[in-house]
């Protein structure tokens, strides 16, 4: 039994852990029966006793059980901890114990990232890799020896081409959440999204335009990429999606065919704009200033925004590829490149803000994506991977 002195378990768990996922730590660390659990958390028996075995049999996926033992370690840590503090007198063997017992846990959590406790970074995660998982094709790919996971998606004419990059923790809360499901195993998993991964991501976008909606109501008149914080990069910075579609206007230009039958466009120019994409992404970790992003669509002063020393070292490096793309890019061709590519505007959307005409934005971005994919094969001497 769960003394009253004792932290309640749900207490030390991170607050996103599935309702099922505590029961079922409370019943295995803390031996808890289902009547007793019943009791606890007001629910009949039955309900305790499917949930736990759902749960007990979700750790043959890689990830579900790795998730279950770090939170399981976690537990036990804390039980530990607590004892040795609520000992009002401590023996030298005691003390030597806990020194020991401190080294030990400092070397884990030093050799293993501990689950996510910030539940609104993983709604920065789910926005960014769910949204990649919901494109034809796409699945994510983990190696058991591997620290990160990445997204791939494949297409007709050439190679799996990989779109996002995600960490093992959130890779681990995903699939704990049942948002992902593992569709091979192996020494390297496959995982694909489910429909409860797609509904979350649909709960996330229709915050995301409600919070948008109440920032233009503040900010009325105000244009969003030049004037004002109410939508555009600023938004993006933020966290928020420019769009609400499940596919990136690049991923369904990329499925068109010409009159021969020929992708509209080739598989490298689909990689010079997930590349230009992934610096995007990378740019914005760990930026405090979310609204200096709409420089890039202005044709102001950038130089400020490349020696901004608060960055992190591999976030600077980001953005003074980006800026380096940009001006190779010139005016126009630049800014339809980071409406589409980055920003996620669809192509009629970039049409009406920039005073085209209709279907002209197609192939302006088609020459866009061929002076960029040219620029990283100058820069390069080839067009290498993304940066992961």
């Amino acid at each position: 039994m769960i003394s009253a002195a004792t932290p309640q378990p749900d207490s030390l768990l991170p607050s996103w852990i599935p309702k099922a996922a505590v029961r079922y730590l409370i019943h295995t660390e803390n031996g808890l029966s289902f009547r007793g659990l019943a009791r606890q958390e007001g629910c009949h028996p039955s309900t305790v006793l499917r949930q736990v075995r759902r749960f007990e049999n979700r750790r043959d996926d890689p990830l579900v059980d790795e998730a279950l033992r770090r939170l399981s370690n976690r537990l036990k840590t804390q039980k530990m901890t607590d004892s040795t503090q609520g000992s009002q007198t401590m023996t030298a063997h005691a003390r030597n114990h806990s020194e020991t017992y401190v080294k030990a846990k400092s070397a884990a959590v030093g050799g293993s990232p501990s689950l996510l406790d910030d539940e609104e970074k993983l709604g920065r995660e789910a926005r960014r890799v769910l949204r990649r998982l919901c494109e034809t094709g796409a699945v994510l790919a983990l190696a058991g020896d591997m620290d990160k996971a990445v997204v791939l998606r494949s297409f007709k004419d050439g190679p799996p081409t990989r779109t996002a990059v995600v960490t093992r923790d959130v890779a681990q809360a995903f699939a704990l959440k049942d948002w992902i499901s593992c569709t091979r195993m192996g020494r390297v998993a496959s995982y694909t999204i489910t429909s409860v991964g797609r509904s979350a991501l649909k709960q996330y976008l229709a915050q995301d335009m409600a919070r948008k909606r109440r920032v233009r109501g503040a900010q009325d008149g105000c244009d969003p990429f030049i004037g004002g914080p109410s939508g555009g990069a600023a938004d993006w910075a933020n966290g928020m999606t420019r769009t609400t579609t499940s596919e990136s206007p690049l991923a369904m230009l990329a499925r068109r065919r010409d009159k021969d039958g020929r992708s509209f466009l080739t598989q490298d120019l689909v990689q010079a704009g997930e590349r230009l994409r992934e610096d995007f992404e990378l740019a914005q970790m760990g930026q405090g200033a979310a609204g200096h992003w709409e420089r890039f669509m202005a044709s102001g002063d950038r130089s400020e925004m490349a020696g901004d020393d608060s960055l992190p070292t591999a976030s600077k490096a980001a953005r003074e590829r980006i800026l380096a793309a940009l001006d190779d890019l010139g005016p126009g061709l630049s800014d339809i490149i980071m409406r589409c590519c980055c920003l996620l505007e669809g192509l009629e959307t970039a049409e009406k803000r920039m005073g085209w005409s209709a279907r002209s934005g197609k192939v302006v971005l088609r020459i866009a994506l061929q002076r960029l994919q040219r620029h990283y094969v100058d820069e390069n001497g080839h067009m290498n991977a993304m940066i992961g």
